[in-house]
């Protein structure tokens, strides 16, 4: 699914991925973790194409993303990658439903089926009596189910999430580390989530964790094979 070969990215001077190479594969819930500064959220913005790497190669289902051109790649980013973010990023003078709605407009899916896409993913979230709300009347476990919501809009192959349960109390935070599994089994999707919470890495499929701009292979962990979800 994702397949990253001696990815380097510097910022001036400061050299924050050094050379990572990683084989993600397709329907797996993996976390990556490390220490603040590890280039953990870097990592994950380079596979999501939102920061073009130095040096290195990156493929995401069978495509080389680095050799599109700006417009081939907000297109590709747009139907094979969803972004979920610790703080929701949810445009607060828009609705739940009209939030989730917009990846499937800029993909000029049609009006009426993005809606009914919409509310489908926003009843599976339990959110149906939410719909017509904006974000400044929802909780903040509602927020975050909103923005996974959005993520999944366009069915894409892969969603990253960074630090998605940081602003969520204990309980949301469980219920929404279900949600991924759950999601994961009905939908399918590759889900890569960095964090620092040790609950969500020790129940993911595989924790991938990052140390100085390269991966720790000391303490690697193979991938697992498991279709369900585990007890939270």
């Amino acid at each position: 699914m994702i397949e990253l070969q001696g990815i380097k990215k510097s910022f001036g001077s400061l050299q924050v991925l050094k050379d990572i190479t990683l084989s993600i594969p397709a329907h797996q819930v993996v976390s990556i973790v490390g220490p603040s500064g590890a280039g953990k959220t870097t990592l994950l913005q380079v596979m999501g194409t939102l920061y073009k790497p130095d040096a290195g190669r990156l493929t995401i289902h069978g495509t080389d993303v680095l050799s599109l051109n700006h417009k081939r790649l907000a297109e590709f980013r747009n139907r094979h990658i969803g972004f979920v973010f610790q703080f929701h990023q949810l445009l607060p003078e828009f609705t739940a439903l009209e939030n989730v709605m917009i990846p499937g407009l800029i993909a000029k899916a049609g009006t009426r089926a993005t809606k009914e896409r919409a509310s489908e993913l926003l009843r599976f979230m339990g959110l149906s009596d939410r719909l017509n709300h904006k974000p400044a009347a929802l909780s903040g476990g509602e927020k975050q189910r909103v923005a996974v919501a959005r993520a999944l809009m366009n069915q894409p192959d892969v969603v990253l999430a960074d630090e998605p349960s940081g602003s969520l109390d204990s309980h949301n935070k469980t219920e929404l580390h279900q949600l991924f599994f759950d999601l994961r089994r009905e939908f399918g999707q590759t889900f890569v989530i960095v964090t620092h919470d040790e609950e969500l890495s020790q129940i993911t499929d595989r924790t991938i964790r990052i140390v100085d701009g390269i991966v720790d292979t000391s303490t690697h962990e193979e991938p697992t094979t498991a279709d369900t979800a585990p007890t939270l």
